[in-house]
């Protein structure tokens, strides 16, 4: 009994651990595409430094250059490229073939020079329909001549054709792991001469290029894999609107990030006025000024007097046609602190012929600021505290000299 419940709870394991076995899911990128495996100008840069076709096919097969970055047949290794050119009159048509198998290879691009009657070369680099769509065509315009520009109409000359093929290369070429996209876009930009310039056309420039190639072009893969061509991986017609597309999505995703950045950095004030909290009091006679600091916001700002003051960045200023407001406060707030009644009946008491030692010293002020006017670049006529206000010792104190301390004044009444 025991047994069949221990065989019925490892079924149970293995079935539960099976079903979640089934549930996970291998997700893939697919904003990589095949054509991003080989970059076109890299190929247009290199031809142009080459001395001859088969200097250029081994550059394009440099383990430590890395031009291409295809693996068409998975394998796990880069494909060979090996070159084909084919001549007709002052028309040289290469051809860039991926080497997949035994007699099996797919072209990837092509590269179409001609002469002119004035001795004038024109090349163009075109991919292939299948890898980069239609009319994906790339102008080299070398800052120097290239040296196969010589050697292509020499009357000695004859067309090159690769020796090599599926499971025999050179030498100097060894097999490497494609890297990842993002990391071979990254790479590859340290081989193109950006001295050169490379301007992108839709229009192929040499029909006797374009005969030549129709009875001569290579598909293998294309042919192993019908329905993946290049519009049907994008949706978009070749390679130069597929970059047009990711660059305008990059911008708008940067302008979004940037837009809600910025809204929740920026508040802007919902209102003309801006009230600033940092105000500079002055107090005078009975009257009070306040003279409210410049603002930030470029709008204008009110001061406590209903005055409107232009905040541009400079001391505010005050409109001098409009009387500056006063505000009455209790007489013993004009002093930092009111004058103590004199002990004695009389101002002349003990032989001193001041009328007051206590007023005669300046008001001890809680802050530098409230005894001394800040200056106002106003018009207005600026109140100055010229006078102490009035003391408030007409009368003498009630109880204070009748009190304890005032023994030597009843003294003075006995004599």
């Amino acid at each position: 009994m025991k047994t069949k419940i221990l065989y019925t709870v490892l079924f149970a394991l293995l079935s539960v651990g099976g079903s979640f076995a089934q549930d996970v899911t291998t997700v893939r990128a697919n904003s990589a595409d095949i054509s991003d495996n080989l970059d076109l100008k890299a190929v247009a840069s290199i031809f142009g430094d080459s001395r001859d076709l088969e200097d250029f096919e081994r550059r394009l097969n440099d383990p430590d250059v890395q031009i291409s970055n295809l693996d068409l047949n998975g394998d796990n290794r880069v494909d060979y490229l090996r070159v084909i050119e084919s001549t007709e009159g002052n028309t040289h048509l290469i051809i860039l073939q991926s080497v997949l198998g035994v007699d099996t290879f797919q072209d990837v691009a092509t590269i179409e020079v001609e002469r002119d009657r004035n001795n004038n070369v024109q090349v163009q680099v075109v991919g292939d329909v299948y890898m980069y769509g239609p009319n994906y065509i790339y102008e080299p315009v070398y800052v120097r001549r290239p040296f196969l520009f010589d050697v292509f109409w020499v009357s000695s000359y004859r067309p090159y054709y690769s020796p090599w093929y599926w499971g025999y290369y050179p030498t100097y070429y060894s097999y490497w792991a494609p890297y990842p996209v993002y990391r071979y876009r990254n790479n590859i930009h340290v081989h193109i001469n950006n001295r050169n310039t490379y301007t992108y056309c839709n229009t192929r420039r040499s029909s006797r290029a374009m005969a030549m190639y129709s009875s001569r072009r290579t598909n293998a893969y294309e042919r192993q894999h019908p329905n993946t061509g290049f519009s049907s991986r994008n949706n978009v017609s070749n390679r130069y609107a597929l970059e047009q597309s990711r660059s305008n999505s990059r911008a708008q995703s940067a302008s979004g990030g940037t837009r809600s950045s910025f809204n929740n950095s920026s508040a802007r004030p919902t209102s003309n006025v801006v009230r600033n909290t940092n105000i500079n009091s002055v107090r005078n006679n009975g009257g009070t000024i306040r003279n409210t600091t410049p603002s930030r916001s470029g709008q204008d700002a009110s001061n406590s007097n209903g005055q409107i003051v232009r905040s541009s960045g400079t001391p505010s200023r005050v409109n001098s046609n409009t009387p500056a407001r006063t505000v009455t406060t209790p007489p013993s707030r004009n002093t930092a602190q009111p004058s103590m009644p004199s002990r004695s009946n009389s101002s002349m008491d003990r032989g001193n012929s001041m009328p007051s030692v206590r007023n005669s010293t300046p008001a001890r002020s809680s802050a530098p600021t409230m005894n001394t006017p800040i200056p106002s670049r106003s018009s207005s006529p600026t109140i100055r505290n010229s006078a102490p206000a009035p003391a408030r010792q007409s009368a003498p104190a009630p109880s204070r000299s009748s009190g304890g301390g005032g023994g030597g004044h009843a003294g003075g009444r006995r004599g």
